[in-house]
């Protein structure tokens, strides 16, 4: 530390920047087996953050959770000291995770240490929408993944200009795919890339994420851990977090499930009375792969709604619906990690949670549509429902007051439009 900056590396003095509005928070990884460095999201390098710093702590690659220090660019290793403590702190890792652990294969080959057979061929398939710079940066990330036999797949939706199509001939030609689906729509992009995909197992991710590097060995090692697993989802995490926007989208949004692996089957139902019908706590379209063959023969995403759409959203969970009500299982895998690039204008975060609640409302009318024989049960599960979304909805906004309120009540209309939003779209896609 020099003569101008003497701040201490200490514990982020607000109650952890996941929490909280302290912007600009600097993402990085710390690997306890590797402490001497910190890295930045998705392989992009070594990192030297200075001040407030949330860090995800993992072990051998494997995630074990979040914590937050600041200190300074000045001072690396008082940093690192900084959040190796927090990390036994607010982790509370203890000598039996750290031996676990420690034991567990690295995040290192497809199909995992528990699997000796040939790894499956994978196809990675990322919609896009004229967003050329973010796609550069989201390609760069998959074609550092370390997997041995995988294809990537761009769609790119309604574009307005040929931006995506010159990016990929002048810069990844021979080893991209290049689609092009010219009516908008989350889903209809994705069945583009579906229709066209070779590998056994299919992933999708977004043009605005950067993924990690064991992400498909992760996905793959889970499917070969259960040959009754039709889908596998991962873990979310911010790319940046630099802005109030952003930090409040990560807060608000949903998109972290935690580092617990988890299973959803009919055979053995969770407690949740509105089972199978909360298919957003079983993962995001953002980071979610399936059996390629079964994805095909449930229909693929239905493109009534999605993004995109008058819906909002909602393709991600009617898939996972299916996929549980079909008599399979869907795996939670947080060692399959994707880092998303959460919008920065003030104005995304009353769009997104508008989006959620619309998407939400959409898929449940879908997925009635879909199942009509579960309509009974989702009629006497609507007023619980209502009052647990209600709850989630005024939980998840952490401001005080008129704001707090708003956003809340933005959500519950979203989902109130969301049966018109799909009865909409629907007639679209059937006139269009």
């Amino acid at each position: 530390m020099n003569g101008t900056d003497r701040r201490a590396a200490t514990a982020c003095p607000c109650p952890a920047a996941r929490d909280s509005l302290c912007t600009p928070v600097h993402v990085v990884e710390l690997d306890l087996a590797e402490p001497g460095e910190l890295r930045s999201p998705g392989g992009t390098g070594p990192a030297t953050p200075d001040g407030c710093v949330l860090a995800l702590v993992r072990l051998h690659g494997h995630p074990l959770g979040l914590v937050t220090a600041t200190g300074s660019a000045d001072d690396p290793v008082g940093l690192r000291r900084a959040l190796v403590e927090a990390a036994f702190t607010e982790i509370r890792i203890t000598a039996h995770q750290l031996t676990t652990a420690t034991i567990r294969a690295p995040l290192s080959r497809v199909g995992g240490a528990r699997s000796s057979a040939e790894p499956p061929h994978i196809s990675v398939v990322i919609a896009t929408h004229n967003r050329p710079e973010l796609l550069r940066q989201c390609l760069d990330s998959v074609l550092r993944i370390d997997s041995p036999q995988y294809e990537v797949l761009v769609v790119d939706s309604a574009p307005a200009g040929d931006d995506a199509k010159t990016l990929i001939r002048e810069r990844y030609a021979d080893r991209v795919r290049y689609l092009r689906e010219p009516v908008a729509g989350l889903a209809r992009a994705h069945n583009v890339g579906l229709a066209a995909a070779r590998g056994e197992l299919i992933a999708f991710t977004d043009d605005d994420t950067l993924v990690d590097r064991h992400w498909l060995a992760a996905l793959a090692t889970a499917f070969a851990d259960d040959p009754g697993t039709g889908c596998v989802t991962g873990l979310i995490l911010p790319a940046e977090l630099q802005t109030a926007a952003q930090a409040a989208l990560h807060r608000l949004g949903g998109y972290d499930k935690g580092f617990v692996a988890r299973r959803w089957s009919l055979a053995v139902p969770p407690g949740d009375p509105l089972f199978p019908f909360t298919a957003g706590k079983f993962g995001s379209g953002a980071n979610m792969a399936f059996r390629t063959g079964l994805l095909r023969a449930l229909g693929g995403f239905d493109p009534a709604i999605g993004v995109g759409t008058p819906a909002h959203g909602g393709d991600d969970l009617l898939a996972f619906f299916r996929i549980v009500t079909g008599g399979h299982v869907l795996s939670y895998q947080p060692d399959a990690i994707v880092w998303h690039r959460h919008r920065r204008s003030p104005d995304a975060v009353p769009a997104q949670l508008y989006g959620y609640g619309a998407g939400l409302g959409a898929y449940l009318t879908a997925a009635v549509a879909a199942e009509p024989r579960l309509l009974p049960t989702l009629l006497r599960r609507v007023p619980g429902g209502l009052r647990h979304a209600a709850a989630q909805a005024r939980g998840r906004t952490t401001s005080t007051g008129r704001r707090s309120a708003r956003l809340a009540a933005l959500e519950l209309r979203g989902m109130l439009y969301g049966p018109l939003g799909y009865l909409r779209s629907l007639h679209q896609s059937r006139t269009g």
